[in-house]
């Protein structure tokens, strides 16, 4: 008897939602808030409100506003590792991969939600330092970090010879994302999918594979 009513109890009650899901629940809130109401108004209690859950549950997955915006750009990031996590079996296989790779980068980072994400942090308004801090450590930095590690690997195998990973990661994602997202903050480009990428990523490593141009009678540059 004792047992049949605390069942009741129970089914009186929220259903409880698997971890995973009760956090995507929180980092699309988080989102959602973000680019319609603004910072200010992206709390703890309007996140959870937002979200369906108790602020208590909330604090599972962020102990506060900043950690719910790195959760969010982090989520981002996270979308990269699947197609990292693959190494060329030679050195013909590289450029196919990196492609992939920024493929599977610009699939995530140019779509409108991120889009709008950093057309906020152009703009002036209370703790964008702190915003703006939490977007770089997490997103740009981060997304940097993964593909020139990605770069390194294939260096160490012997596939590819490059002198500085960061710099070449830093280089690339200049190419294939920064110029491309700068016009989507302005109005001048649509956000991914409408966007497809692919042609400036196959333009990118033509560049990269010594394809995209020649100068005749080229000598190697001073200092390199």
């Amino acid at each position: 008897m004792q047992e049949e009513e605390s069942k009741a109890v129970r089914g009186r009650g929220r259903p409880a939602r698997p971890p995973e899901e009760a956090r995507e629940a929180a980092v699309q809130a988080a989102t959602w808030l973000l680019l319609h109401e603004g910072y200010a108004a992206t709390t703890m209690e309007a996140v959870a409100r937002h979200a369906g859950m108790a602020k208590k549950s909330l604090y599972q997955y962020a102990a506060n506003r900043e950690e719910l915006v790195a959760l969010v750009v982090r989520g981002w990031t996270d979308a990269f590792l699947p197609a990292m996590a693959h190494d060329a079996a030679g050195p013909g296989d590289v450029l196919p991969l990196l492609k992939e790779i920024l493929q599977a980068m610009a699939a995530r980072v140019l779509t409108a939600d991120a889009v709008g994400l950093f057309r906020l942090l152009c703009t002036e308004f209370p703790a964008r330092a702190d915003l703006l801090a939490v977007y770089q450590r997490n997103g740009i930095e981060r997304g940097t970090a993964m593909l020139a590690e990605w770069l390194g690997r294939q260096a160490a195998r012997g596939h590819m010879t490059i002198s500085n990973a960061p710099e070449l990661a830093g280089l690339l994602l200049a190419m294939v994302i920064a110029e491309p997202l700068r016009q989507m903050a302005l109005g001048l480009l649509a956000s991914v999918p409408a966007w497809d990428a692919a042609p400036r990523i196959d333009a990118v490593l033509r560049l990269l594979g010594g394809s995209a141009f020649s100068v005749a009678g080229a000598s190697t540059p001073r200092g390199s």
